[in-house]
């Protein structure tokens, strides 16, 4: 019996030990990589992760990502917003902790989604009552065609310009304290 045991117990931690470096595997072996864009502000770091889609000759906004629809805001899993102080974003106050970040895309003007489940994946289950809040974006076409999809906190004096750009897309808030 206390053979039978051992055996069992070896048989498990093998597959558990094969699980894992499949799920290891299985993200390194994505399409789109994932990239964090971390700032200072204040002292206090900030940090979004995301996964970055390429355009790949697709039409995006309003073909690949549909307009007014919630959008993930990347790919793979939700972006995550993680801040280690309290900050004013485009006018919602948003206490320090770890946020999902979502979109809703239109032809004239973007709407920057807070919400308070940070670890979801896509945008498939997202659900409107757990958002902190919703802010405009500034939207404008991009300077030059962005063929991954691209996050940046570009500091502005006290405060931040969170930047999203893709195809030929830029939107654009404000990160205050």
């Amino acid at each position: 019996m206390k053979a039978t045991a051992i055996a069992l117990a070896s048989i498990a931690a093998l597959a558990f030990t094969a699980t894992a470096h499949a799920q290891e595997k299985k993200k390194e072996e994505r399409v789109s990589p994932h990239a964090d864009a971390t700032a200072n502000l204040g002292g206090k770091k900030i940090t979004i992760s995301y996964g970055r889609p390429s355009v790949k000759g697709r039409a995006i906004f309003g073909g690949l990502v549909p307009w007014g629809e919630v959008w993930r805001t990347g790919a793979d899993e939700a972006t995550t917003f993680t801040t280690e102080a309290d900050v004013v974003i485009g006018g919602l106050k948003v206490p320090k902790g770890e946020y999902a970040l979502f979109t809703i895309p239109t032809e004239k003007q973007w709407t920057l989604v807070v919400n308070k489940t940070a670890k979801q994946w896509g945008a498939f289950k997202y659900d409107a009552k757990q958002d902190l809040g919703r802010v405009p974006m500034t939207v404008a076409a991009a300077a030059k065609p962005v063929e991954q999809f691209t996050i940046e906190m570009v500091p502005a004096g006290k405060q931040l310009t969170l930047k999203l750009s893709w195809d030929k897309t830029a939107a654009s808030v404000v990160i205050a304290q």
